[in-house]
């Protein structure tokens, strides 16, 4: 193991203090502990999510075909309207 120095607070080193005593390990170990939580808690968070996880309110919220998103004359003739709306098409 490497060793390193921090600088913390009075107050955050009372309670690692009381911690290990709570515990019966070593400060040491209580800092570990609680890096190596946070840290799985992090590479918890930043996991991947799907599109129906992002759009999980939306979904069933609009009206359309039951085919809409695989059938590709609908998309097709949504190009099509959004480029007549077009104020200056290219």
């Amino acid at each position: 193991m490497k060793t390193i120095s921090i600088k913390l607070p009075d107050a955050i080193l009372r309670e690692i203090a009381q911690e290990a005593e709570a515990r019966r390990v070593g400060k040491s170990a209580v800092i570990r502990d609680c890096l190596e939580r946070a840290l799985l808690r992090s590479k918890k968070n930043k996991k991947m999510v799907s599109c129906l996880e992002l759009m999980g309110d939306s979904v069933g919220s609009f009206r359309g075909p039951r085919d809409l998103s695989t059938n590709r004359r609908h998309l097709v003739k949504a190009v099509a309207q959004a480029n007549r709306s077009r104020k200056n098409p290219r």
